[in-house]
Parts: structure tokens; C-alpha cells; sequence
């Protein structure tokens, strides 16, 4: 009868961290059909401020581009999440990136997976805005709520909790 009573509740509520330091902006403002429309799927932008890009989950890299300008993660619960540095950058062919993490690698939130010469993409792509977007939420029933914080920290503020 008591079985189970004084358990904790795991909670189905899960949080992407911030990749990257910079100001929130919503994914409809992206100045990109493919984001602002969500046709890779829900999330949200960040006009970054820094550089350095780190792991938003915990989980695996599961694609690093060949221009090293998108990182694809999947986290523990399957979520996957791409961080698309910048607009058109992967006509940069890599210049100006580089990467810290390999196909198959296991991270952690906060853990250094780019840097990015945010001058130089600033002087030669389109736009230095990143889409971070759950790119299987289209087949997902899970419910997104993107965070009402203006600001982020690389590493510590919450973007999105799903459920």
C-alpha cells in the first residue's frame, strides 16, 4: 500500500542549455525561410556575444559538417538539437571555426565543443546568428516552451524545457 511512497517523482521535464553567450531572440526572427518557418524544426536564436560554443545536453555529437559551421547533438532522451553557427557560413568552408569534438563523442552541458572568430564570420557570412533548433521535434509529441530570458550564458541559462 505505502510502495513507492517516498520516492522521488522523476520529472519528464527536460532543459536545453545556452551554447553560447549572446541575446535570445526568437527562431521566427532568424532571416532564413528554413529557420524562421521551423522547417528544420522548433527552437530558438541567439546573436552571440562570445565565441566559444558549448554543449547544451548531455549526450552524443552525433554530426560535426565538414565546415565545421554545425554541430548535431542527441541528447540521453533522443532529443536532437543542431547548432547552426551563423547564416550561409558554410560557404566559409571552415575558416574560421574550430572544433573541439569528433562524431561519436559524449558531452556534457558546458563542455567546449567550438570556437568561432566571430569577427571574421561577422565580415564574411551573412549573419553571425545561431539557430539552435530541435531538428526531430516535427515527429515529436513533446512540448516546447523557449525561456522569456532576453540574455544567455553559455552553459547556465535555460532556453527551452520540453515535456
Amino acid at each position: 500500500m505505502f510502495k513507492g511512497l517516498f520516492k522521488k517523482s522523476k520529472s519528464t521535464s527536460n532543459s536545453i542549455i545556452a551554447p553560447i553567450d549572446g541575446e535570445i531572440v526568437a527562431l521566427e526572427e532568424v532571416p532564413d525561410p528554413v529557420f524562421s518557418q521551423k522547417m528544420m524544426g522548433d527552437g530558438v536564436a541567439i546573436k552571440p556575444t562570445s565565441g566559444k560554443i558549448v554543449a547544451p545536453v548531455d549526450g552524443e555529437v552525433v554530426q560535426v559538417a565538414p565546415t565545421k559551421h554545425a554541430i548535431g547533438i542527441r541528447a540521453e532522451d533522443g532529443t536532437e538539437i543542431l547548432i547552426h553557427v551563423g547564416l550561409e557560413t558554410v560557404s566559409l568552408n571552415g575558416e574560421g571555426f574550430t572544433v573541439d569534438v569528433n562524431t561519436g563523442d559524449q558531452v556534457s552541458v558546458g563542455q567546449p565543443m567550438l570556437t568561432v572568430n566571430l569577427e571574421y564570420v561577422k565580415e564574411n557570412a551573412k549573419d553571425i546568428i545561431t539557430p539552435i533548433v530541435i531538428t526531430n521535434s516535427n515527429n515529436s509529441d513533446k512540448e516546447y516552451t523557449v525561456t522569456d530570458q532576453k540574455d544567455s550564458k553559455a552553459g547556465e541559462t535555460i532556453l527551452m524545457t520540453y515535456e
